[in-house]
């Protein structure tokens, strides 16, 4: 079975960091681009980063530079580091790969 299991959210104080992991299994990881998406209360998905098979990266225009993601083939586990967070970016965060999505983590940004 495919798995994305989220987690590293949490409660921070805007202009905190965060650093947020996926552990994958049930597929094989290097042929596939994982991407993190974010829902917020009462909105939509949408996405916050993609990271390629061989390492190239993508940001939502909200990201502005913020958040970086990153990928390790070995452990088949995605990771998006958070920097200089807002309120805005209060959300509940899912790493996915083609159709698949697992749970996700909150994030809650406030003071």
């Amino acid at each position: 079975d495919v798995q994305l299991q989220a987690s590293g959210g949490g409660l921070v104080q805007p202009g905190g960091s965060l650093r947020l992991s996926c552990a994958t299994s049930g597929f094989t990881f290097t042929r596939y681009p994982i991407a993190w998406v974010r829902q917020a209360p009462g909105k939509g998905r949408e996405l916050v980063a993609v990271v390629s098979r061989t390492g190239s990266t993508d940001y939502g225009d909200f990201v502005e530079g913020r958040f970086t993601i990153s990928r390790d083939d070995a452990k088949a586990t995605v990771y998006l580091q958070m920097n200089s967070l807002k309120p805005d970016d209060t959300a509940v965060y899912y790493c996915t790969f083609l159709e698949h999505s697992g749970q996700g983590t909150l994030v809650t940004v406030s003071s």
